[in-house]
């Protein structure tokens, strides 16, 4: 699946679903992936409509780059890919939980997770 250079206008997701999405100015909604398995969360990526519909549509977990501007399918250069178990719209419609079965590191610095390099610990 090759990449877009820019976001589509345009998408095929049902829009029933679209109608309930609710994006941030950018067009954007937060996508958390957790292994399906063991309930460990992986990483948070961005989603549009049509990363979205293409999750839903491939089985692979499809994000939109907001550096690079395009959409990128996790694993497609990595090789660690994540097989889409379950997606699920939060109460609000503003994020989705995408469960999903990683084949090695989910976070771009080689860890397996983005969130177990810099805990914050507790103030009181």
């Amino acid at each position: 699946m090759g990449l877009m250079n820019t976001r589509a206008t345009a998408s095929a997701l049902d829009p029933a679903l679209a109608a309930r999405l609710k994006r941030g100015a950018d067009g954007l909604f937060p996508a958390i992936a957790q292994q399906y398995d063991t309930g460990e969360v992986l990483m948070m990526g961005w989603m549009d409509d049509e990363a979205l519909h293409r999750t839903l549509t491939t089985g692979r977990a499809t994000y939109w780059s907001r550096s690079r501007q395009e959409y990128w399918v996790k694993g497609d250069t990595s090789g660690h890919v994540q097989h889409v178990k379950s997606v699920a719209l939060d109460c609000d419609a503003d994020t989705v939980l995408v469960k999903v079965d990683q084949v090695g590191a989910a976070c771009h610095t080689g860890a397996r997770t983005c969130f177990d390099a810099d805990v914050l610990l507790r103030q009181d």
